[in-house]
């Protein structure tokens, strides 16, 4: 099995797989009950000041969004940081790691946005023999009203100011947690690499709504009649993620600043593609809360065997595909492609006809006897038809060849051209 030994800013793990700061990092038991699943590290939930506790609800934290067959696909959840005592925390982070040295420890933050405050929970953290710190700059609920979370995460001013304040105050590697209720994920990894983070994490959970009670009119989840935004993550938030990654791998003043990818990882393939995407390793939370530690197994098992099919190192792997993350302008415009449908795969649903029919180019026939057939001339490769079949592989796009005619435009399939080259484009022709 390919080795997944993992050194992310320093800090070694068994492997790439940790467990996000969330309700199973809360204490011992849960982390304990994780190690001995496999998970190569864990972010300890955040932890806050010392003093009055903090006070969580006590009805329903979670809401929901299911898929067609009760497959989970995002949680929205509105439970704050730890409502532990500090000490409490800090005695069994002790205790953990000393149990299990060879597994990352890092301790998320969050306190208030003052110098002191900063100062006093990073003293008395470092005898823990944590790893490291994670500054939670991303929480959208409950702890944003106060000045923390993504209230400080959203000012790129305040997370340099922040950041500088734990590298002044502490030798132990820092990670910043970005917020994704951003218009642009580059201005805040850009200020917490300004303020000497060794690494970024991304993404801490979408400021959302699930749904609404439609006999009480209250959103989820519902404290007695009334309900707040809250933070949403899992499967659904992945999209999101990978695109907020793949902007600060690529960007060039962001480009190397290593990245702890966060957002819906469910199985070995998505893990995969966050290393592919810039991530130097990943970060689960919804996936344990849905299926338990032991998922952890299965994404080792194959994310192992799919390196050794590739024949590729885990670090051959991080950040693969960025380079092929391009802006649309770049992309190829003489690229053409064609569906073709597989008569033996196909089992005449019609979701292709029906999809291309109404929706889109009109480019699927359908004869008396339910035999769908693509019509070359009015399709635009649009991929609708594709990612609307039920089954895998009945639809694929076909590549045209070079020199042959696109029977739809009548025009020769040339060599690469983008838009910044194109004739239609105004900019393009100006500059001739």
């Amino acid at each position: 099995m390919a080795d997944l030994t993992s050194t992310f800013i320093g800090i070694k793990s068994p492997n790439p797989f940790w467990l996000a700061s969330a309700p199973p990092t809360d204490k011992e038991n849960n982390v304990r009950r994780a190690f001995e699943a496999g998970w190569g590290g864990v972010v300890w939930k955040t932890l806050g000041s010392e003093g009055p506790p903090i006070v969580n609800v006590n009805g329903p934290r979670y809401g929901a969004v299911w898929g067609a067959d009760r497959r989970l696909l995002g949680l929205n959840n509105i439970e704050l940081i730890t409502d532990r005592p500090l000490e409490v925390n800090l005695a069994e982070i002790r205790r953990v790691k000393k149990d299990y040295p060879d597994r990352a420890m890092i301790i998320s933050l969050m306190v208030p946005c003052d110098e002191e405050s900063w100062k006093d929970i990073l003293h008395r953290i470092e005898d823990t023999g944590a790893d490291g710190v994670e500054l939670n700059f991303g929480c959208p609920h409950g702890m944003a009203e106060r000045g923390m979370g993504s209230a400080v995460g959203q000012v790129p001013e305040y997370i340099e100011m922040v950041t500088a304040w734990v590298k002044h105050y502490s030798k132990m590697p820092c990670i910043v947690k970005l917020t994704p209720n951003v218009t642009s994920i580059l201005p805040p990894a850009i200020a917490a690499k300004r303020g000497g983070a060794d690494a970024v994490s991304l993404i801490n959970t979408v400021k959302s709504i699930t749904n609404v009670d439609l006999d009480t009119f209250s959103p989820f989840p519902m404290i007695d009649g009334k309900g707040s935004h809250g933070g949403y993550c899992g499967p659904a938030v992945k999209p999101i993620a990978l695109n907020m990654v793949g902007e600060i791998a690529r960007h060039p003043e962001t480009h190397g600043l290593p990245i702890s990818g966060i957002g819906g990882v469910t199985t070995w393939r998505d893990a995969a593609e966050f290393l592919a995407m810039g991530a130097g390793n990943v970060q689960v939370c919804t996936a344990a809360m849905t299926y338990g530690f032991k998922i952890v197994q299965e994404m080792i098992s194959g994310l192992s065997q799919y390196l050794d099919e590739k024949g590729m190192s885990l670090d051959q792997l991080v950040g693969r595909a960025v380079p092929n993350f391009v802006e649309w302008q770049d992309l190829n415009l003489n690229y053409v492609t064609k569906a073709h449908i597989d008569q033996d795969a196909c089992i005449k649903c019609g979701r292709c006809y029906a999809a291309c029919e109404d929706t889109s180019h009109q480019a699927i026939a359908m004869s008396p006897e339910r035999v769908f057939t693509v019509k070359d001339e009015e399709c635009v490769a649009c991929n609708l038809c594709v990612n609307v079949c039920p089954v895998d592989n009945c639809i694929t796009m076909v590549e045209m060849p070079k020199g042959a005619t696109d029977p739809r435009t009548g025009k020769v399939v040339g060599d690469y051209a983008n838009w910044t080259t194109h004739p239609n484009n105004p900019s393009a022709q100006a500059a001739e």
